[in-house]
């Protein structure tokens, strides 16, 4: 499981014309599952995320979690792309798993992540056709791969 992680002032999710998903301070949290995926994966990445102190304390550090802020949260789904490493540069993604994979543990993933923040965590729609409008705060954008637990 991959996620990008950015910091946001505000961030909204629109299909169709209509805004599913709409937050103020938070995290955006771009998902990418892939077909080794599991629910140890799930559980780790959605404590990892809900306990990143990356929100600023009273003096001005990074050192509060959303948990901690009481921000909201917004997951959108994301195709597991690998960049290429043969001729050309078309991502691959082979790795990227079957939606009748991937949906399941996308919903266990936001469960965990509503359980682990206690409060209801937004969405976009997974599959659509959707666009994703942010305003980064910090900027600040964390790349975590639970296949690499550093």
């Amino acid at each position: 499981m991959k996620a990008v992680i950015q910091r946001v002032s505000k961030a909204s999710v629109t299909i169709e014309g209509d805004i599913v998903a709409k937050i103020s301070n938070g995290l955006l949290v771009l998902l990418g599952i892939v077909g080794e995926d599991t629910q140890e994966d799930i559980s780790w990445l959605s404590k990892k995320i809900a306990n990143l102190r990356i929100f600023e304390d009273e003096a001005g550090v990074m050192n509060t979690s959303l948990i901690d802020c009481g921000g909201d949260a917004i997951v959108v789904s994301q195709f597991t792309l690998q960049a290429s490493t043969k001729k050309g540069n078309r991502p691959s993604y082979i790795k990227a798993a079957r939606p009748e994979v991937a949906i399941p543990l996308y919903e266990a993933f936001v469960s965990q992540l509503e359980l682990d923040l206690g409060k209801q965590v937004q969405t976009g729609e997974f599959g659509a056709d959707m666009k994703v409008e942010l305003l980064n705060d910090g900027p600040v954008t964390i790349i975590i791969d639970t296949k690499n637990k550093e």
